[in-house]
């Protein structure tokens, strides 16, 4: 018995220095995780001020070209490159997938209604992570009991969202909406849907 009750405490004691050798190593891939956070932070903050110092002030937040875009988050778009634009001259409402949801129809309000947008383009793009899966499928992924507007076509999911914009009474300012598919690979833009307003 004295000999079990040796091996257990020596069994025990191993496995408490396990345990916090394990914790030690995760305190410091968490300091570590922290200080690359804190240096891009650092590093946004730096930039900022060159930006500050050379900028050119845009006094009107109405846009310049009366234009409202909505397209992805996606890292690879560069908006005001894409579409020649310019700062000061549309607005940019970005989400995932570029999809007409309940916040965008929010922004849009406000455009067309106080900030004198009469132009919507949506803008979607080739290979991009919502099309070819379920709200199911996003919904397990992410954890989150959302709709994730999902994209089984472009052409169709454009159509859709340009119909719901031409639809709503509180947009009835806007009198031009275009659909667009943006090629990450090409740089190109497809005019795939346009909606006028009849006079």
């Amino acid at each position: 018995m004295r000999r079990h009750w040796i091996n257990t405490v020596a069994k025990r004691s191993a496995g408490e220095r396990d345990l916090g050798t394990n914790q030690v190593v995760l305190a410091a891939t968490r300091s570590d995780s922290l200080h690359a956070t804190m240096t891009q932070i650092a590093e946004l903050l730096t930039a900022n001020r060159g930006y500050a110092a050379a900028r050119s002030n845009v006094a009107d937040p109405r846009p310049g070209r009366h234009m409202a875009v909505i397209t992805c988050m996606d890292a690879r778009i560069d908006v005001f490159a894409v579409l020649g634009l310019h700062l000061g001259e549309a607005h940019v409402i970005r989400n995932a997938g570029g999809r007409v949801t309940d916040d965008v129809l929010r922004s849009l309000a406000l455009s067309s209604q106080v900030l004198g947008v009469d132009t919507v383009v949506v803008m979607q793009h080739t290979k991009c992570g919502l099309v070819g899966i379920t709200d199911d499928e996003l919904r397990d992924l992410t954890g989150a009991e959302l709709g994730f507007f999902p994209i089984d076509d472009h052409a169709a999911a454009l159509r859709e969202d340009v119909d719901l914009l031409a639809q709503t009474a509180y947009l009835a300012p806007l009198v031009l909406i275009a659909g667009f598919i943006y090629d990450v690979e090409s740089g190109e833009v497809e005019d795939v849907v346009h909606w006028e307003r009849p006079a």
